[in-house]
């Protein structure tokens, strides 16, 4: 009777141990995090992942770290994570490229809505109307009747086939009934180079690659692409002030789950990008960079979900159109 109940112990132990490391295992996250940014290290996308990282574990008290996965547009960072355990543990610093153009351009392994489980909206970044400085026109609208009046004798610098200086470009010629060529860099910085110098007219660049040079008189600037004017250039205006009404290009990050990941694990990873939002040292740093944090009612899944399908109506059509096809 005493070697039963002495067994009948061990099990009751055991079994408390058991459901205890059970529980332990079930609290998330109990390892560290992977976010992957679909290109390499040193851009934008690299440096706003980190910047959310240096602050997201803190409030979820583990590790976070960045696997820089280039390729592709994005493509291949963003088909590995949607090919990840839905877990919480492995995720995707995913941008209006990866997330919405490369699905009209590529074809896919997956899907951009339905194999992602959206988590928040972390930044915007809007766009700039540039061009040489020797360009005779002084404001938006001058700009846009010199080239009507010069078809297809202008050029502007992109990023390549469906970067976002491309796209942007695109839209505008089909909102302004305009032609001009594209010339295609494999960054905005020799691209602007090419502007500085003239060897190239025009381009709808990044503001923190433009707004230098604007400051240095060596390229006119003509509008911003944003819905406001910019904290960085309050003096140039938008181009819906400019006379180009619903003219409005965004470059987004924003962080993604794999599908199927529990809702419980997107709130809590969600309530660490609301933390690190509100706080006054990234506000800063994204300043600085440009970027601009959505209010706190676009920082949730369902904002995030619902922002996504409705750039994708936008800008589907717009580049499809266009016979935009990968390289």
């Amino acid at each position: 009777m005493r070697t039963r109940r002495i067994l009948l112990a061990s099990f009751v132990c055991a079994a408390a141990f058991g459901n205890a490391a059970i529980a332990a295992e079930q609290v998330y996250p109990s390892r560290p995090i992977t976010i992957v940014v679909p290109f390499a290290a040193g851009g934008p996308t690299d440096t706003i992942a980190r910047i959310m990282a240096e602050h997201m574990r803190v409030s979820l008290g583990q590790p976070i770290i960045l696997e820089n996965v280039a390729g592709a547009a994005g493509s291949i960072g963003a088909g590995r994570v949607a090919r990840a355990a839905g877990d919480g543990y492995t995720l995707v610093a995913g941008v209006w490229g990866t997330h919405v153009v490369n699905g009209a351009i590529y074809a896919l392994q997956y899907d951009l809505l339905t194999d992602f489980e959206p988590i928040s909206l972390l930044a915007s970044n809007p766009m700039m109307i540039v061009a040489k400085k020797v360009i005779p026109a002084n404001d938006l609208r001058e700009l846009i009747a010199w080239l009507k009046t010069n078809p297809d004798k202008a050029s502007a610098g992109t990023t390549g086939t469906g970067g976002a200086s491309h796209v942007a470009a695109i839209f505008f010629q089909r909102e302004t009934g305009t032609r001009f060529q594209f010339v295609p860099y494999r960054g905005l910085a020799p691209a602007m180079q090419d502007l500085v110098a003239g060897q190239i007219d025009l381009m709808v660049d990044n503001p923190a690659t433009s707004v230098p040079q604007v400051r240095a008189g060596t390229i006119k600037a003509y509008a911003t692409t944003a819905t406001a004017r910019l904290a960085a250039a309050p003096d140039i205006p938008t181009a819906e002030e400019a006379g180009l009404p619903g003219f409005n290009v965004s470059q987004w990050t924003a962080l993604w789950a794999p599908k199927r990941t529990p809702k419980d694990i997107i709130a809590k990873l969600n309530e660490g990008v609301v933390k690190a939002l509100a706080d006054s040292s990234v506000l800063a740093r994204f300043a600085d960079l440009g970027q601009y944090i959505p209010p706190r009612e676009q920082q949730t899944p369902e904002a995030l979900r619902a922002y996504q399908e409705t750039e994708i109506g936008k800008w589907w059509p717009i580049i499809k159109a266009a016979g935009i096809r990968a390289e």
